[in-house]
């Protein structure tokens, strides 16, 4: 088994794409293959249905082979994926040294190589690990063996190496959970924002966070910068930073980007990380508006999935509206969406729509709205003040005292009524 931590730069690959009713295109697959650090030096296409045996026909896989050995390859990528019995063929046909890597693998590895963190990289190792485990089985023929036998194998050690990464990921489970409450408490709404990759996702965060992110000890994980390039991933990490929502504070973090055709089991794997998405007050599924209709639906279909039953509210976000004259049928299609509670239309790039995205989260965070009456003097102003700066302040009415109409988390308005010398009067 082939380790992309120590993959050498500069690896060859050979793509294979096949399709049962037309020849199909490989951009996109040796796309993803330069992403994980390989150099492309060939592609071949076949138009058939799957082969059991070798997913390409026996034929087929000989003539890869042969091609393999011609150019001296070190992986040979199959544009979808491949069961256990199938890679161990494969393994069987091509050249010594040559491994087969399916899609799913290799979007694995792209992971892998963005990885920074070290609940990024277990989480990574864990799907791997599990992805691997039974493809290792059928290749050494160890699966009909008692766990006595197996003790000492590779079989045995991936296993073992299986137990303790998910032993740490819950651990790191529990202490991001204890964050999110902790923020919670401070008073902040989590907004976390989800969806395909290149749909605009850290695009709209650059757009949504404000310039300073928090810098305490108890906010380690929140960063005044986050990358914004054009591959098909930047990161497994969850990049978080303060923002508002039209006047509230918000923590915003930009989770994983979704791939398509990737196993269930697989994606479970990436669970604490889908789990911030799953746990916020509201989610925000972005969506690329320069996809059709039909591909809008299947996207959405995949983000409610792997988000599981989200907690909170969830905020359909169609992106990239400056790039389509016309987008109500891309609309139409997510407001459809049974996990989508409400739709808005923006630009990440040039700021369309973006203010009435923040409204919209700000309606749908959990606040309470409450009067103050506070003393027309300087120490009801400064008491004003800090409303302003810890609330949104719906209206002020100036007499004889100051009655000021505020919205604002549970949290912020108990160190409101601790903290404010005024007379609260009621809701």
């Amino acid at each position: 088994m082939q380790d992309s931590q120590s993959r050498l730069a500069g690896s060859t690959a050979i793509v294979v794409a096949r399709d049962e009713t037309e020849r199909p295109d490989t951009t996109e697959i040796e796309r993803l293959a330069e992403a994980a650090g390989y150099a492309v030096v060939d592609a071949i296409t076949q138009q058939r249905r799957e082969d059991p045996g070798t997913w390409v026909g026996r034929g087929k896989a000989d003539a890869v082979a042969a091609r393999a050995r011609e150019l001296d390859a070190d992986v040979v990528v199959f544009d979808g994926g491949l069961d256990p019995g199938q890679y161990a063929d494969l393994v069987d046909l091509l050249p010594g040294g040559v491994e087969p890597v399916d899609r799913y693998r290799l979007v694995l590895d792209v992971f892998a190589e963005g990885t920074g963190d070290e609940r990024a990289a277990l989480q990574v190792e864990s799907a791997r690990l599990q992805y691997m485990l039974p493809r290792l089985r059928r290749v050494t023929k160890l699966s009909a063996m008692s766990k006595a036998n197996e003790k000492g194998s590779i079989v045995f050690d991936v296993e073992d190496r299986i137990d303790r990464v998910e032993s740490k990921l819950d651990d790191l489970a529990e202490r991001a959970a204890e964050r999110r409450e902790s923020r919670r408490r401070e008073g902040f709404g989590i907004v976390a924002i989800a969806g395909y990759t290149n749909a605009g996702k850290t695009t709209l965060l650059h757009r949504l966070a404000d310039d300073m992110a928090l810098d305490d000890d108890d906010h380690g994980d929140l960063t005044d910068s986050a990358p914004i390039e054009d591959r098909l991933f930047v990161t497994l990490e969850t990049i978080t930073r303060r923002g508002s929502a039209d006047g509230l504070d918000v923590v915003y973090t930009d989770t994983v980007g979704l791939v398509d055709a990737l196993p269930h089991d697989l994606v479970a794997s990436f669970s604490a990380t889908l789990d911030e998405a799953a746990s916020a007050d509201v989610t925000l599924v972005v969506v690329d508006a320069t996809d059709d209709p039909e591909r809008v639906r299947e996207k959405v279909a995949v983000a409610a999935d792997a988000l599981d039953a989200p907690e909170g509210t969830v905020l359909g976000v169609l992106n990239k509206v400056d790039a389509v004259d016309d987008v109500a049928d891309r609309r139409d299609v997510l407001a459809d969406a049974a996990v989508v509670d409400d739709v808005v239309a923006v630009s990440a790039l040039d700021g369309t729509g973006v203010d009435a995205l923040e409204a919209t989260v700000r309606d749908a965070l959990p606040t309470e709205t409450t009067t103050f009456t506070l003393p027309n003097d300087g120490d009801g102003q400064r008491a004003l003040s800090w409303l302003y700066d810890n609330a949104s302040v719906e209206s002020v009415d100036y007499g004889e005292d100051v009655t000021v109409t505020v919205t604002a988390r549970r949290a912020v308005l108990e160190r409101a009524r601790g903290r404010v010398d005024a007379t609260w009067t009621g809701d």
